[in-house]
């Protein structure tokens, strides 16, 4: 009796308690990574601390922010849930945070998800059901989602109200269970691969348009405020002139910024140094990186200029399309170095001009007879 009273403790040593234990190392030696300063918080803490909570620390995007301020005080005064917000844009313009910044201003849970992590109906189904009076569930790329997925969001955004089917065969129920009322903010940077019923459901449908170099200063100015960095007003300006009119470009550049300016310039960042910075980082005063630069040579010396498809581009220069699509075209047709045409793209005057190369007039003659 004394040798079993002896090893009772032992079992509980197994299993969950073990299991729990390597999790709490883990997160541990995490929480130890050296930063790249002493009181500088880790690349992975930067963009939540960073991020705006509320419309009145919004920067930018004045009329998109006027229609959600109204909608917003509506919304309150009447006690209920937002209507479904559709969100769209190129990347890293601030669709997500605009959706936790509704979740403040309506003092409501936010739950985050995203289209191609909802993978089977079931999995919509149970984060319906968890979501309470008020919620706001924000599910990033929605134009991913499957269409089984879709047929159980449209009754839960419609009828609040969710179909679910119990059983196969000739056993097979169907069983209705009701919602509260809750709100589904959308967002996507491919709003032409949304089905029409879809978009449909969404009382609100606001667009992002790339942001102004003196927002984008502002932007960096509060950022480096945040951060603990020094950045005089010249600096702003040289990241907010390279920053594509996009916040999340912003923050990178000064991020990376703020690491030359700490071990190359006394911790200031000003404009000689932001010149100094940036030309390290390959990146030229309009903004263009390497991969821009590869784009437009690609264009313009292995395929003459132009006409030449996307899916050639990409391959030529070994990058996806998607990505050359979704992250390098925007900007290069906003700077109108690109021009898209039913034969393909078309590198223009300016880009020419731009990388100083001369521009063959046989390429307009053809523009126009060929």
């Amino acid at each position: 009796m004394h040798a079993q009273a002896e090893r009772a403790p032992t079992p509980p040593k197994q299993g969950l308690p073990m299991t729990d234990e390597r999790t709490t190392t883990h997160r541990t030696a995490a929480s130890q990574r050296p930063s790249s300063g002493t009181s500088q918080p880790g690349e992975g803490q930067v963009d939540p601390a960073l991020r705006p909570r509320s419309l009145r620390e919004m920067i930018g995007q004045e009329r998109l922010r006027d229609k959600i301020q109204i909608l917003v005080e509506a919304a309150r005064q009447r006690g209920d849930a937002l209507d479904h917000v559709l969100l769209y844009g190129p990347p890293g313009l601030g669709k997500t945070t605009l959706s936790h910044i509704l979740a403040y201003e309506m003092g409501a849970n936010l739950k985050v998800t995203a289209g191609p992590a909802i993978e089977k109906a079931g999995d919509l189904a149970a984060i319906l059901t968890n979501l309470r009076k008020g919620d706001i569930l924000f599910i990033d790329e929605i134009h991913r989602l499957g269409r089984a997925v879709e047929e159980i969001l449209y009754p839960a955004m419609e009828d609040f109200s969710l179909n679910i089917v119990v059983g196969s065969g000739p056993g097979a129920r169907n069983i209705q269970l009701s919602l509260p009322r809750f709100t589904v903010v959308g967002a996507t940077t491919r709003l032409a691969l949304m089905t029409s019923p879809l978009r449909a459901r969404f009382g609100v449908v606001e667009r992002f348009d790339f942001y102004e170099p003196a927002a984008i200063q502002e932007i960096v100015a509060r950022a480096a405020q945040l951060l603990g960095t020094q950045v005089e007003s010249a600096g702003a300006w040289a990241i907010a002139q390279r920053a594509r009119g996009t916040p999340r470009v912003a923050l990178r550049l000064l991020r990376r910024l703020r690491d030359y300016a700490q071990v190359r310039a006394q911790g200031v960042v000003s404009a000689a140094v932001a010149r100094e910075a940036l030309g390290l980082l390959e990146i030229d005063e309009l903004g263009l990186d390497d991969l821009d630069r590869r784009v437009l040579d690609a264009i313009i010396v292995k395929f003459g200029g132009g006409p030449v498809g996307l899916e050639t581009i990409a391959a030529s220069i070994s990058e996806e399309a998607d990505t050359i699509m979704d992250v390098v075209e925007p900007y290069l047709l906003q700077l109108g170095f690109l021009d898209r045409t039913p034969r393909g793209r078309v590198a223009t005057r300016p880009a020419y001009a731009h990388l100083s190369l001369p521009y063959p007039e046989r390429a307009e003659q053809s523009g126009l007879f060929g």
